[in-house]
């Protein structure tokens, strides 16, 4: 069961794998073109850190993707349950972070966020009745 404590999701081989081979590679050959500069030193360290520059872009891409998608399904919800649109001054960040709560509190929260202006961790912490998100990573 999903809640505050473990709802963040990694991907073992992405984030514990792939990642720090990319950021050893980049260290060793660094470090090994200050002890002797060559051309395949620079190259691969420049490689390297590319490899990195793309895995980084891919993931942001990936999440902004999702981003949006679950802000028109959290505006849908909103808009399912009370037959207005969700308030423009909700952050993206807030939307995120309500998409964990179940309908019965979702509305109050929205309006909670409104006055109160909640941070996507204050909403995350005042959720009673998680609905878990197991799709995102």
């Amino acid at each position: 069961m999903q809640n505050y404590t473990n709802h963040k999701r990694y991907n073992k081989p992405f984030h514990f794998l792939f990642i720090p081979l990319l950021l050893g590679g980049v260290i060793y050959f660094s470090y090994t073109l200050l002890q002797e500069f060559s051309d395949i030193k620079l190259g691969m360290a420049l490689a390297y850190t590319a490899l990195i520059i793309i895995a980084i872009f891919s993931r942001a891409f990936a999440l902004k993707a999702q981003d949006r998608a679950i802000r028109a399904e959290e505006s849908l919800r909103y808009f399912m349950l009370t037959g207005k649109p969700i308030p423009k001054t909700l952050r993206i960040r807030q939307i995120l972070a309500l998409r964990f709560a179940e309908d019965t509190e979702f509305v109050q929260l929205v309006d909670r966020c409104e006055f109160d202006k909640l941070s996507s961790d204050e909403i995350k912490r005042s959720i009673i009745d998680w609905r878990a998100d197991n799709y995102r990573i």
